[in-house]
């Protein structure tokens, strides 16, 4: 039986192996992508979004425009990290299909409605459209079956200072806490912070276990992508590596048990200071609002990322 899936991307680098991650898993039903700005602009991130599924082999996707920018404050994108178009070095052919006429808001909503207590909802940039979407449906909550969050620093020396994807949107994040905190324990959101994702670091040797590029198209994809992420990585003194925080929450959409987590009431500062955006967790608190991922074992995630990628390049010829 597969997982139907909602995916609200912001389409850089780590997203789009986040989504080559999904449409490789055969337990996962891609059943529509929300855009948002972020990483780079929101009209840049449906071009990258239409081009990657039609790469892929599954164009028939939807895909709806959502928020350009934040609910209150400027927009700051990150081309720098992602490149110009968002997929560092790739350059992709247009995708032949087109957006939906409805936003992502109202696609969030209709998806939840057509797969009451089966969606899996996953947001791996800014959380803009998922509060858009509850202020339309307030029940979302209670609708999916799940929601993963790439989002936040919870521990660690970044722990004082806002993660990217909620310091884009800080009010927005702070709807979205606040609209789960009274759900079921079983329902509160799983959220990989940067302390988490960091723990997920490839390298040139794990992308060297991959079909060669020459022979897909969709590797020769991802060798693109992240070589300008290794080298953005590595100018900021991490290494010659890429931290996958996308694709690891994509896994753990689908398989929750990859990570360890807690619960916690996370709250997010809103003032306008230098720590506007920070998450702080409350971990005895007696009303959580989610489930922090606290552990993760890197081999047993770029195990399922090698063996479910290397089956979807195999399917993906050059000629493609």
């Amino acid at each position: 039986m597969t997982l139907p899936v909602f995916a609200d991307v912001d389409t850089g680098v780590d997203d789009a192996v986040a989504l080559v991650y999904l449409l490789a898993d055969s337990r996962a039903r891609l059943v529509g992508l929300a855009a948002t700005g972020g990483n780079v602009a929101v009209q840049q991130v449906c071009r990258n979004n239409l081009a990657l599924l039609e790469l892929c082999g599954a164009s028939g996707i939807p895909v709806s425009r959502g928020a350009e920018a934040p609910l209150n404050g400027p927009v700051r994108t990150a081309e720098a990290i992602h490149g110009p178009q968002g997929l560092g070095y790739a350059e992709l052919p247009p995708g032949s299909g087109r957006l939906t006429g409805y936003d992502a808001a109202a696609a969030w909503a209709a998806a939840a409605r057509e797969h009451p207590g089966q969606l899996v909802g996953l947001v791996t940039g800014p959380l803009t459209n998922l509060a858009l979407a509850l202020r339309a449906e307030p029940a979302l909550p209670t609708l999916l079956r799940r929601l993963v969050i790439m989002g936040g620093v919870f521990s660690g020396e970044r722990a004082d200072r806002a993660e990217f994807n909620i310091g884009f949107d800080p009010e927005a994040a702070a709807e979205v806490f606040s609209a789960w905190a009274a759900v079921a324990p079983q329902r509160l959101p799983l959220v990989c912070g940067l302390d988490l994702t960091q723990r997920i670091a490839i390298t040139p040797a794990i992308l060297a276990l991959l079909p060669a590029p020459t022979d897909s198209p969709v590797v020769r994809l991802l060798h693109d992508a992240l070589r300008f992420y290794f080298e953005a990585h590595d100018a900021r003194g991490h290494g010659y590596l890429a931290y996958l925080h996308d694709p690891l929450a994509a896994a753990v959409a689908l398989e929750p048990g990859l990570v360890t987590t807690r619960p916690a009431a996370i709250r997010v500062v809103l003032t306008p200071e230098a720590e506007r955006g920070r998450t702080i967790p409350d971990w005895n608190a007696r009303q959580p609002n989610a489930l922090i991922g606290v552990g993760v074992d890197p081999a047993a995630f770029f195990d399922r990322l090698v063996q479910r990628i290397g089956t979807l390049a195999r399917r993906t010829p050059p000629s493609v």
